[in-house]
C-alpha cells in the first residue's frame, strides 16, 4: 500500500479516534444529565440539580468540539477517499442523512432550551429537552453504527454494471448482521466511558474534600452504572465476538494471535502474551494457556477457530494492531468490573466515601472507558483491512489519486489545527472540573436562578438537601 493511502488512513484514524470520544462522552454526558434532572424533580433534592449545572458546561464545550470534528471528518471523504464515496454513495449517503436530519437537528434545536431555558420554560419544559437531547445523541449513534457496520458486513444491495453499490432492501443495509451488537456494545461503551470520567472527578474531588455533597453523589452514580454496564459489556462483547468470528474470521484470529489451525477437539489456547511476526507468520515469546481460548470461542474446551495462515496473506489485517488493542480493551474492561464490584463492597459495608485507595484507582481510571473505547475501535476499524466495505472493496481500490505530498500537508494542517483548538478546549475542561459543585451551582448562563424548585416556574428558594 502506497504512501498516499498510509497518510489518508492516518489522517481519518486520527480524526475519527478524536470524533468519537466526544461524541461517545456526549452521549453518555446527556443521559448522566438526564437521569440527574429526573432524580431532582423526583426527590426535590438541590445536589441533583448542582451536579446537573455543573456538568451541562462540560456537555455544552463537548458537544460543540464534537459537531466540529465530524464535519472535517465527512469532509475526507470528499477529499482522499473520492472513489469510496462515489460508489457507497446510495448507500452511504442516505444514512448519513438521516443522522443528521433525525438526531442532530434534535440535538441541536433542543440544546438551546437545555442550556438557556430552565428560567423560560419551567423545569418540567427543561426536562423534555434534556430527555430529547439525549434521544438525539442516541438515535446519531444509531445511524452512524449502522453505516460503519455495513461496512463491516455488507448486506442488502447488488453491483451495479458501474461497479457501484446499489441499494435493494434498506431493512437489510440498516439491521445488517452486525449492527445490533455494535449498537449495543458502543453504547455501553458510551455509558462507560462518562461514568468513569464523572466517578473519576468526584473521587478526585473527595480526596480533597472527604465530606462534599456533590462529589459523593458523583461517585456514588458513577459507580452504580459501573457495577451495572462493565459486566454487560463483557457480556455484550462476547456476542459480538462470536458475530466476528461468523462474518470475520481473519480479524477473530488476529484479535488471538492465531496463526496455525489446530486439530478437531484439541481446544484454543488463550495467548497471554506475543509478539506477532506478519513476515515469518508466527508468534515471539507467545505466553498462553492450553485451551481456555475455547470457552469463550466457542464456550466448551475443545473448539477451535480457523488459523491467519488459511487466509490469503493480502487479505489478513495488520496481526500486531489487532493483538496488542485487543488485549487493551479487555484488560481495561476487567479493572472497570472490578472497579464496580469493590464499590458494591463498600457500600454495603458503608465505606465507599471513606476508601481513599478506592478514590484514587477510580482517579486513575478516569480515562479508562475512553481509552478502551478507542482500542476497541481500532480492532474494529485495523482488523477490517485491507477492506473499506468488507469482502467487496478494498482500500486500495476506495482512496483518491492524491498524491502523498497533499496528504502530508492537509495531515499536518489537521494536526496544528486540532492539538491548538482542542488542547485549549482541554484546558479550559480541566480548569471548569478544578473546582467541585457548589450548593446553587450556576448553569452555562448567568440569567439561571440560584435555586429554583422543580415544582415551580418562578425564581426562589430551594427545597434544601
Amino acid at each position: 500500500m502506497d504512501a498516499a493511502i498510509q497518510l489518508a488512513r492516518l489522517q481519518f484514524g486520527f480524526t475519527i479516534g478524536l470524533h468519537i470520544v466526544l461524541a461517545a462522552f456526549s452521549i453518555g454526558l446527556s443521559s448522566y444529565l438526564m437521569v440527574l434532572e429526573a432524580l431532582w424533580l423526583w426527590t426535590h433534592r438541590q445536589v441533583y440539580i448542582d451536579v446537573y449545572n455543573y456538568w451541562l458546561k462540560l456537555f455544552a464545550l463537548t458537544f460543540a468540539a464534537g459537531a466540529v470534528s465530524g464535519i472535517v471528518m465527512e469532509y475526507q471523504f470528499g477529499t482522499n477517499w473520492g472513489p469510496f464515496a462515489l460508489r457507497t454513495g446510495a448507500v452511504i449517503g442516505p444514512m448519513m442523512m438521516y443522522e443528521i436530519v433525525v438526531a442532530f437537528f434534535l440535538e441541536s434545536g433542543f440544546l438551546g432550551i437545555m442550556l438557556f431555558g430552565m428560567k423560560k420554560v419551567g423545569p418540567k419544559l427543561h426536562f423534555a429537552a434534556t430527555t430529547l437531547v439525549a434521544v438525539g445523541s442516541l438515535l446519531s449513534a444509531f445511524w452512524i453504527l449502522s453505516a460503519n457496520s455495513w461496512m463491516q458486513t455488507p448486506a442488502g444491495f447488488r453491483i451495479g454494471s458501474d461497479g457501484r453499490f446499489v441499494p435493494l432492501d434498506w431493512w437489510a443495509i440498516v439491521f445488517n448482521p452486525s449492527f445490533p451488537y455494535r449498537l449495543v456494545h458502543m453504547t455501553l461503551a458510551a455509558f462507560l466511558g462518562a461514568a468513569c470520567f464523572v466517578g473519576g472527578t468526584g473521587a478526585w474531588h473527595l480526596l480533597r474534600d472527604p465530606v462534599g455533597r456533590a462529589a459523593r453523589t458523583m461517585l456514588s452514580m458513577a459507580m452504580w452504572m459501573v457495577l451495572i454496564a462493565a459486566p454487560l459489556q463483557l457480556v455484550a462483547g462476547d456476542q459480538h465476538g462470536e458475530n466476528t468470528l461468523e462474518h470475520q474470521p481473519q480479524k477473530l484470529a488476529a484479535m488471538e494471535g492465531d496463526w496455525e489451525s489446530r486439530p478437531a477437539g484439541s481446544g484454543e489456547p488463550m495467548v497471554l502474551f506475543a509478539i506477532p511476526d506478519m513476515v515469518e507468520r508466527r508468534n515471539h515469546y507467545e505466553l498462553a494457556i492450553p485451551r481456555v481460548a475455547s470457552l469463550y470461542l466457542r464456550h466448551n474446551l475443545s473448539g477451535t477457530i480457523r488459523g491467519l495462515k488459511e487466509f490469503p496473506p493480502a487479505d489478513i489485517p495488520p496481526v500486531p494492531i489487532v493483538f496488542f488493542a485487543f488485549r487493551v480493551m479487555v484488560g481495561l474492561g476487567l479493572l472497570m468490573i472490578a472497579a464496580g464490584v469493590a464499590g458494591l463492597v463498600l457500600r454495603c459495608r458503608r465505606r465507599l466515601y471513606d476508601a481513599r485507595w478506592l478514590h484514587y484507582g477510580m482517579v486513575a481510571l478516569t480515562p479508562a472507558g475512553f481509552v478502551a473505547m478507542l482500542a476497541g475501535w481500532t480492532v474494529t476499524e485495523v482488523g477490517r483491512q485491507p477492506w473499506t466495505v468488507y469482502g467487496m472493496l478494498r482500500t486500495a481500490q476506495s482512496a483518491s489519486p492524491v498524491g502523498w505530498p497533499a496528504v502530508a500537508w492537509s495531515m499536518g494542517g489537521i494536526l496544528f489545527v486540532y492539538i491548538a483548538m482542542f488542547g485549549f478546549g482541554l484546558a479550559y475542561m480541566l480548569r471548569l472540573l478544578a473546582r467541585p459543585p457548589h450548593e446553587g451551582e450556576q448553569g452555562p448562563h448567568p440569567s439561571l436562578v440560584r435555586r429554583i424548585r422543580p415544582h415551580s416556574q418562578s425564581a426562589g428558594a430551594g427545597s434544601g438537601q
